[in-house]
């Protein structure tokens, strides 16, 4: 079986269910699990993601308003590998590869035995049904198959039974932060479990653009930073860029009370796949440190303030 996943999610979810080793193309942003480095990568970004997200987000304007796909696929090299299958999403265009284009590509270049698997959650049980969906395309064992998902389910429970006693802070999730975005779709479910109420995310919804006034008026308790992309140093650099552009972050109640907290978002909150669950036991120890210590403090998370 020969395997070609074009998002990162897509890469942790067949390495999840035992499959990794049928991986013989990914995309370039796929690199957990870590030993991929030998598996030759598809896809390259058409802009340069090393900027800031105000300059990352300005690149990705132009090349929307043209229609064009933000990354580029090596259509010789996925010709030559000649997948069974290729795992992919129609859930964002700016995340990887757009559907409509590697299904186009697939009529094109590939034979008419490459099977398209695609990935579209919006809340955490689709994400649940997504990783049940592959597994069942794949042929993984189905009874080893719902064992896996049942200790993530295990694990969400243990998180969720724990917080239902316990004081729910407002909580702002920031999935983008020039310009500002609340974080959506499963975000706020998963702040939900993790004992916070989400003040500005719509579970299910898309993420959407907001603005500071918008922060202002709720005033939430913690602010939690998960830029798509952006590992925890480029996140910390570009949160103390954005409150030295504007001193009025100063006045919210999270800011005085020291509850500003950065996150590896790349890793982990915006990747649909099995380590949501360690997405979500993250928030968990942010909001209720005297009730969950999971150990992903200074891997997964930092408060802002230690790192002044």
């Amino acid at each position: 079986m020969k395997i070609v996943t074009l998002i990162p999610s897509a890469t942790e979810i067949v390495a999840f269910l035992g499959q990794k080793k049928s991986i013989i193309g990914r995309s370039h942003e796929c690199d957990f699990p870590e030993d991929l480095s030998k598996i030759i990568k598809l896809t390259e970004p058409k802009i340069n993601v090393e900027g800031t997200s105000g300059e990352i987000h300005k690149q990705i304007e132009v090349i929307l308003e043209k229609s064009l796909s933000v990354y580029k696929v090596h259509v010789d090299e996925l010709k030559k590998l000649n997948p069974d299958f290729i795992v992919t999403q129609s859930h964002c265009e700016v995340c990887a590869v757009s559907f409509s284009e590697v299904e186009n590509i697939a009529k094109e270049h590939l034979g008419k035995n490459t099977k398209i698997i695609s990935l579209q959650p919006n809340k955490l049980h689709e994400v649940f049904d997504d990783i049940r969906r592959v597994a069942k395309s794949l042929n993984v064992d189905n009874d080893h198959n719902n064992k896996l998902i049942h200790n993530l389910e295990i694990r969400l429970d243990c998180v969720k039974k724990k917080t239902q006693k316990l004081k729910k802070p407002k909580v702002l999730c920031v999935e983008w932060i020039d310009p500002l975005m609340a974080a959506g779709n499963w975000m706020p479910e998963m702040t939900k479990i993790a004992g916070g109420e989400d003040i500005l995310g719509k579970i299910g919804a898309d993420s959407h653009w907001i603005k500071f006034e918008d922060i202002q008026n709720q005033d939430p308790d913690f602010i939690v930073f998960i830029p798509c992309g952006f590992n925890l140093s480029k996140t910390n650099d570009e949160v103390k860029q954005l409150l030295k552009k504007n001193n009025a972050w100063e006045k919210l109640k999270a800011f005085k009370n020291r509850n500003l907290y950065v996150t590896d978002g790349n890793q982990y909150f915006n990747r649909p796949g099995p380590r949501l669950i360690d997405s979500v036991e993250i928030l968990a120890e942010i909001f209720h440190p005297g009730s969950f210590d999971f150990g992903h403090k200074n891997k997964g998370w930092i408060n802002f303030f230690d790192e002044k």
